[in-house]
Formats: C-alpha cells, structure tokens, sequence
C-alpha cells in the first residue's frame, strides 16, 4: 500500500474510532488499533499524535506496554455499551432489529469480558 492511502486509511479510522464513541453500533477500539497500525507504517508524525496527543492515546499506549486495559477501563466500558444498547433497545419498535441488537450486545459484551485487565500494582512489577 502507498503511504498517502494508509494515512487516509488511519485518518478514516481515527473518525470512525471517534464516533464510535457515541454510537452504540460502531466499534472503537479496531478502529483505533488500524489507525495506530496505518501511522506506524505511513507517518511518524500522526503516529505519534495519535499516541501522545489524541483523546485515545492514553489507552493505545496501555496497550502496547501491557497488552491489557487499564483498571476501572473494563467496567466503564460495559456499562457505557449496556447503557447505550438499553437507549436503542427502548427506542426501536421493530421486533427484529430489537433481536439484531441483542446479538451484537451479546457479542460486545462476550469480547469486553474476555479483555484482560491489568492493575497499578502489576503494572509496577512489569
């Protein structure tokens, strides 16, 4: 691939990564592990604005270092998808769509509880 496409590449996940934020059907955290992935092998710059500089950076940094989430990380995050599906789940009157959305919250929830979690004490003996 060709720097210019990767950096578009990275640029369109970090925009996807931030509305995900807010919407309960699009996923954050891919997004932002491709942007991450399109900087690193595109522009040392945006790469290391995403990692210093963004909103996100904090957790992507976490990440790299532990290969798990920060403490209390996890259960915001559950309870940031629990709450957002509840609004959409009340707010969708068609029985299918309901039905659609409950497998995708299974599914989110199944792939957050399965995250591994790393706390400050274990994070000082690594």
């Amino acid at each position: 691939m060709t720097r210019g496409l990767l950096i578009i590449v990275g640029w369109l996940a970090v925009m996807l990564a931030t509305l995900g934020v807010v919407l309960p059907l699009l996923p954050t955290t891919p997004f932002l592990l491709l942007a991450a992935w399109c900087f690193a092998r595109s522009s040392p710059h945006f790469h290391h604005w995403l990692l210093y500089r963004s909103w996100f950076g904090a957790y992507l940094r976490h990440w790299q270092q532990h290969r798990a989430l920060p403490a209390g990380a996890k259960w915001k995050a559950v309870l940031l998808i629990v709450v957002t599906f509840a609004v959409s789940l009340w707010l969708v009157k068609l029985w299918w769509v309901r039905g659609v959305l409950l497998v995708i919250l299974v599914a989110l929830l199944s792939f957050m509880l399965r995250l591994p979690v790393i706390d400050r004490e274990q994070q000082k003996t690594r």
